[in-house]
């Protein structure tokens, strides 16, 4: 459940809401004359969820990327025998 807060808050109670962001790990919605205006949250859910966007752009163009017929593909197996063999020093032909 969203915690939602005035933003008289802010200046009352500032302490309190820095409290509850970093323990709850939740952001904390803040209104303004009853309407939405701003979204507090901890430094570590941001970077965490910075980390996460990022997670799904790479995803988004390694999926463009594995649709194209026009990039040469190779097989799980195929692949994990080139790189051991690289690993163990054995010349691997490409």
């Amino acid at each position: 459940m969203p915690i939602i807060r005035p933003i008289s808050d802010l200046r009352n109670n500032f302490n309190l809401i820095s409290e509850t962001c970093h323990q709850e790990g939740e952001p904390v919605f803040i209104t303004k004359n009853g309407h939405d205006d701003l979204v507090i949250m901890s430094h570590a859910l941001y970077e965490k969820q910075q980390a996460t966007i990022e997670l799904y752009q790479k995803l988004a163009v390694a999926e463009k990327e594995s649709a194209d017929p026009s990039i040469p593909k190779t097989n799980h197996e195929l692949l994990m025998n080139k790189l051991r063999g690289r690993i163990h020093g054995e010349k691997v032909s490409d």
